[in-house]
């Protein structure tokens, strides 16, 4: 019998009335690499094992295109109407500036309350709901190191002989609030997001009174731990959820690669999709991960998502595949403890390789 997620396992996302799942099902696969029937499965199967929370987004699948942004939101819209509503707790993002994504409303110029409105009521009509329960925003607006860049350059700052305008952090917050009051999201969250920009989302939020966001979504697995760095405490002491989505880091953290560099997967279907990973100790580091996995009678798959499911600071850990039996074995994961021999051996690798795809 494969394993369920019990009801006794779900938790509070940050300060929100939302109880949600350890595990959340990602599904930017659905519309490309995965077909409508094949997505069907999916959330039949992970909804059937335990699994309440949904995660997607307006971009989506991924790598985003003009031809198949929105797949994925009209292809949960299709399921989603024959489910009970109030049994899903399901997530979009709107995209944001800076990515040069000219199909998604024009821009999308701003995170303002024109843009917000707009992807919101284009995701309420392709899910077929009347609410989101979580509406995040996939990146942020301002000058931002994120999708495997690592260091912060002022120079992002400027447009020629000029300083980049964006919209503050209090206006977005002002924004999502009237969508908040309308009804039609729940509770707000950022993703992709920095140390300064979360504390800046919070302060403001408890200083206007404007809504406070339940959670943070950014990567976390093996070879990108830098969040650990002062996100955590940011997590603790603000009572902040956290979503943690790539734990096998594009398939690394399987081995598939090690074995076969060419091996089929989104590092070499989508090239220079995943530049976080394309680094120069990814390897190293993930062959030491590999073998320590063996020693102790595991596969790497198994420790990798052992590792991020039972962190303290994860609420819930964001998992995307292909296949049902991908699902499967990613779920069982979650049973397995890691003993504390394993976890002192993780660190001594960490300490070698450490954050090798920042």
């Amino acid at each position: 019998m494969s394993y369920y997620i019990e009801k006794q396992d779900y938790r509070n996302l940050g300060q929100s009335n939302l109880l949600i799942s350890p595990i959340t099902l990602g599904t930017m696969t659905f519309g490309e690499q995965n077909t409508e029937a094949e997505a069907f499965l999916q959330l039949d199967w992970a909804i059937s094992h335990g699994i309440n929370f949904i995660d997607t987004a307006e971009m989506y699948p991924v790598p985003p295109k003009e031809n198949t942004f929105t797949a994925t939101e009209i292809i949960i819209g299709n399921w989603l109407k024959k489910q009970k509503r109030d049994d899903i707790v399901l997530t979009t993002k709107a995209a944001g500036p800076r990515r040069s994504l000219h199909w998604i409303r024009n821009g999308p110029k701003a995170f303002d309350e024109q843009n917000f409105r707009a992807a919101l009521e284009g995701s309420l009509k392709r899910l077929q709901t009347d609410y989101i329960d979580l509406y995040q925003l996939h990146w942020p607006e301002r000058n931002v190191p994120m999708f495997g860049q690592y260091k912060f350059d002022p120079s992002g700052e400027m447009e020629g002989s000029k300083l980049k305008e964006w919209v503050s952090i209090n206006e977005q917050l002002e924004a999502l609030a009237k969508l908040v009051q309308e009804g039609k999201i729940k509770y707000i969250g950022i993703s992709n997001e920095q140390s300064w920009g979360v504390m800046e989302f919070i302060r403001i939020a408890r200083e206007k009174n404007l809504p406070l966001i339940a959670s943070v979504q950014n990567c976390y697995n093996l070879i990108n731990r830098g969040l650990e760095f002062g996100m955590t405490e940011i997590f603790y002491r603000e009572k902040i959820g956290f979503l943690a989505y790539s734990p096998l880091a594009f398939g690394h953290l399987t081995g598939k690669y090690l074995k076969n560099i060419d091996e089929k997967g989104r590092v070499t279907l989508f090239k220079g999709f995943a530049q976080r990973y394309d680094k120069p100790n990814v390897f190293p580091a993930v062959r030491a991960y590999e073998a320590l996995a063996l020693k102790h009678d595991m596969t790497l798959t198994e420790m990798a998502l052992a590792f991020v499911y039972h962190q303290w600071f994860v609420t819930s850990t964001i998992i995307g595949a292909t296949s049902v039996d991908q699902l499967k074995e990613n779920i069982e994961a979650y049973k397995r403890k890691l003993p504390q021999e394993l976890l002192d051996d993780i660190e001594r690798i960490h300490l070698t390789h450490m954050n090798p795809a920042p």
